[in-house]
């Protein structure tokens, strides 16, 4: 057990962001495959957003900037051949 009050603050804070990280993963893994399942017309306005929240991700660090990458060209891909 940690013996300071910041090693306990600290605890309380990454638990926390640890479980806001794992939701905003999963809502966007959810919202790939909802896309990848959709029909052109959905898909296309579903698109602009997705992008969005693999961004987010990549921006803080909870997925690495090059598959957020791979993650985007692979769906734009899909989209396009609708």
């Amino acid at each position: 057990m940690a013996n300071h009050k910041s090693a306990l603050k600290r605890i309380r804070n990454s638990e926390v962001k640890r479980l806001r990280n794992r939701y905003q993963h999963k809502t966007t893994r959810n919202a790939i495959k909802k896309l990848k399942g959709a029909e052109k017309k959905e898909a296309e306005t579903m698109f602009p957003s997705v992008v969005s929240m693999i961004d987010k991700l990549a921006k803080n660090n909870i997925i690495h900037a090059n598959k957020a990458s791979n993650l985007k060209s692979k769906l734009a891909k899909h989209v396009a051949s609708l």
